[in-house]
């Protein structure tokens, strides 16, 4: 069964930098979860209880056997929920450590894929974009261009907002993942 698609005649929206949803900072947790079914459903239950809004979310192995896995959270909200979000957490069975990163010595990436709509007369304008922020073209089309952009979160924020006034079809980005500096356990 095959399932078509049709693809939509009008502009592109401007797409513009995700923003927390509330007047508080954007909070970086880092969690190491014992890997099985249910923990991370279990994990994003406790902030839908709380009214506390996730802004990303990833998810990856931690160690070599796969028994573990590292949760990497960026969300905004009350502080005090934050700490009470944070006690729940360390309390579920399959959590073995949560920490607030907010504020600490820690590397932070992130990768975005934009795809963007480029006529020949736009190119050179994007490619000096793409050059100026290191970011890789990974696609050249006939009449799109694929970029791929990494760093600090604020870096991402920057280049799709220069990248905006083009014509941006989609776009997609990972989330932040850090590493604490040093020895100390992320």
């Amino acid at each position: 069964m095959s399932t078509t698609f049709e693809r939509s005649t009008e502009a592109p929206a401007q797409v513009k930098p995700p923003l927390p949803t509330s007047g508080y900072p954007l909070h970086t947790l880092s969690l190491l979860v014992r890997n099985k079914p249910g923990v991370l459903t279990r994990v994003s239950l406790i902030f839908a209880r709380r009214g506390y809004n996730i802004e990303s979310l990833v998810v990856s192995p931690d160690m070599q056997n796969g028994e573990f896995s590292r949760i990497t959270i960026t969300c905004s909200g009350d502080p005090e929920t934050l700490e009470q979000i944070i006690k729940q957490m360390t309390k579920l069975i399959d959590v073995v450590r949560a920490v607030d990163h907010t504020g600490a010595h820690v590397i932070e990436t992130e990768i975005a894929l934009v795809k963007l709509r480029a006529d020949i007369d736009k190119r050179t304008e994007i490619l000096q974009i793409a050059e100026h922020y290191k970011a890789k073209v990974v696609d050249y089309g006939e009449g799109s261009l694929i970029l791929r952009v990494y760093g600090e979160s604020e870096k991402i924020d920057s280049v799709i907002s220069l990248l905006s006034r083009f014509a941006i079809e989609e776009l997609v980005r990972s989330g932040k993942i850090l590493m604490v500096r040093g020895f100390e356990s992320t």
